[in-house]
């Protein structure tokens, strides 16, 4: 019973220390003068990844190549079924309103690019270069079309980042910088120890554990952002939510843990859960390019479809 509980108290530290983190750094950015911009393509992107990196970065550290790489895949597949099959079972998301289409082609071709790496039978260091550099591309695209057709002041970039609070006190900026640095850390290390014991007590492996637990916990943020964003009829910032992080997770995480040490890939990845991640990306192509809502029925579906999936893992 305990590994459960020190892994569900290493996640609950790693997700407060994450936000805090994320405050932190954003406010500190904001003043010291780095646009808002700047902030919310990376800062805010990246802050909110801080998890699932811990999380890699702990596990190579600790041989455990599994959690690493289950973390992100499971990760990315629970983002589109979950994610977004949950929010849209209690609301309709509207996505025939967004225009998220060169976005996710970016992610597609993320994942694409992750899977024949994977191929190769070890994500080292010169795989995180490419990812990384590939990383780097998209958001300076990113940047200057955003850039481009921003007509609003700095007023109203201020508002679209929900963490800005520009009359925070200094004391109350490095808080939350310390709090997230010293959380994320222990966060991670409490969850990678314990899942790894729950996987030899239950007789699964490191990989099953990182797509499943850890995978689902990690998601749990972007979980909450899409079901508010349901809620308030943002169906924009619910689908970006998932794309951005989904790319973030192939590109940064795994591409900044390999710098830790190489990242061995099971075979299993290869023969089922690559593809698996692959074909839930897929599953929203009509969503992106053809203007459907994601109703109801869809949200049953995508959500009974991972439920199928942890089921076979298990």
């Amino acid at each position: 019973m305990m590994p459960w509980l020190f892994s569900a108290l290493g996640l609950v530290i790693l997700l407060l220390a994450g936000d805090a983190l994320v405050r932190g750094a954003v406010n500190l950015s904001l003043r010291v003068g780095i646009p808002a911009l700047i902030v919310s393509l990376t800062i805010v992107a990246f802050g909110t990844s801080a998890p699932e990196l811990l999380i890699a970065v702990q596990a190579v550290h600790e041989n455990a190549d599994g959690i690493a790489l289950g973390n992100v895949v499971g990760s990315n597949t629970a983002n589109i079924l979950l994610v977004l099959g949950i929010p849209a079972i209690l609301r309709t998301l509207h996505t025939s309103e967004c225009d998220t289409r060169k976005n996710y082609v970016f992610m597609i071709g993320a994942s694409v690019l992750f899977i024949a790496l994977a191929f190769v039978g070890t994500f080292t260091w010169v795989s995180g270069a490419v990812m990384l550099a590939v990383l780097f591309a998209i958001l300076f695209v990113a940047f200057r079309e955003t850039r481009a057709h921003r007509a609003a002041g700095e007023a109203n970039e201020l508002e679209e980042i929900e963490e800005a609070d520009p009359d925070m006190p200094w004391w109350r900026i490095g808080l939350y910088l310390v709090l997230g640095l010293i959380g994320l850390p222990l966060g991670a290390e409490l969850l990678v120890d314990n899942a790894t014991i729950i996987a030899r007590l239950y007789g699964l492996s490191e990989t099953v554990i990182g797509l499943t637990l850890v995978a689902v916990g990690t998601s749990l943020p972007e979980l909450a952002t899409t079901l508010m964003a349901a809620l308030r009829r943002q169906a924009d910032v619910a689908l970006g939510n998932v794309i951005g992080s989904n790319m973030f997770n192939l590109l940064a995480i795994i591409g900044l843990a390999t710098f830790i040490g190489p990242i061995s890939v099971d075979p299993e990845f290869l023969r089922f859960d690559l593809w698996v991640m692959l074909a839930s990306s897929l599953l929203i192509i009509p969503f992106v390019f053809f203007r459907q809502d994601i109703n109801r029925v869809w949200g049953i579906l995508l959500t009974a479809v991972y439920v199928a999936y942890v089921w076979v893992l298990l």
